[in-house]
């Protein structure tokens, strides 16, 4: 798979890196430097034959990478906290929730592996090279997935504004948060399964949150991060 910019190829794991592209124009000696220091190999190309393999915003650098690797679940039993995304679509939500994650120490974070957005590396980007520090789970089914959790000793938090009001909820010490999808919300049958079903209220004229900015809020006040 692709990944591309500066801070991405910083903060991957340089043993999955197959090969660099680096742009005529990019003149950054860290850049330069890193790649000679970690024994990373790279061509030096004209910046339109990476336009041609990348139409984001690459930043001179284009990363050839394997693919990611997802987590099996029994990886993320002993972590106190895990995010459930039910069905997101937005892979900058995903990048940037698993960038918050990352930065609160939560280290685990489950998705669907149908309907859904995948690890890629518009998610990779977004998330500033932070894929590497989460373990990501994709499973087939979270219903059953939410079933094995609560056998685990994890309480199940859904977020939907249909809920109470996260500030006077006590979190359990052991947690599941699940954000739904960004236009439809959580699943019927996922919404069937939480413990309790919570939400941010909203003061202003907007009656929602993006789906990564309602995730933070919900995760710093969680309390207890892993």
């Amino acid at each position: 798979m692709q990944s591309y910019g500066k801070n991405v190829l910083l903060s991957t794991d340089p043993k999955v890196i197959k090969k660099v592209y680096i742009s005529k124009k990019l003149k950054d000696a860290k850049i330069y430097n890193y790649l000679k220091e970690k024994k990373i190999h790279y061509d030096i190309v004209d910046e339109k034959a990476i336009n041609r393999m990348c139409q984001a915003n690459h930043q001179g650098i284009l990363i050839i990478r394997d693919d990611y690797k997802y987590a099996l679940l029994e990886e993320i039993y002993p972590f106190d906290k895990i995010v459930i995304l039910d069905h997101l679509e937005d892979p900058h939500n995903f990048g940037a929730i698993i960038r918050t994650c990352e930065a609160l120490g939560v280290k685990g974070i489950i998705i669907p592996k149908d309907r859904g957005v995948l690890v890629n590396d518009t998610v990779i980007k977004t998330s500033v090279g932070t894929t590497q520090y989460v373990k990501i789970v994709k499973v087939t089914n979270l219903v059953q997935t939410i079933d094995i959790l609560k056998k685990k000793g994890f309480f199940i938090y859904g977020s939907d504004m249909s809920g109470i009001n996260y500030q006077h909820v006590e979190f359990a010490s052991k947690a599941v948060l699940i954000i739904g999808n960004e236009g439809k919300g959580m699943s019927t049958l996922v919404s069937k399964k939480c413990d309790e079903i919570i939400k941010i209220p909203m003061k202003g004229k907007v009656n929602s949150l993006n789906a990564s900015v309602a995730c933070a809020i919900l995760l710093m006040n969680m309390g207890g991060i892993n």
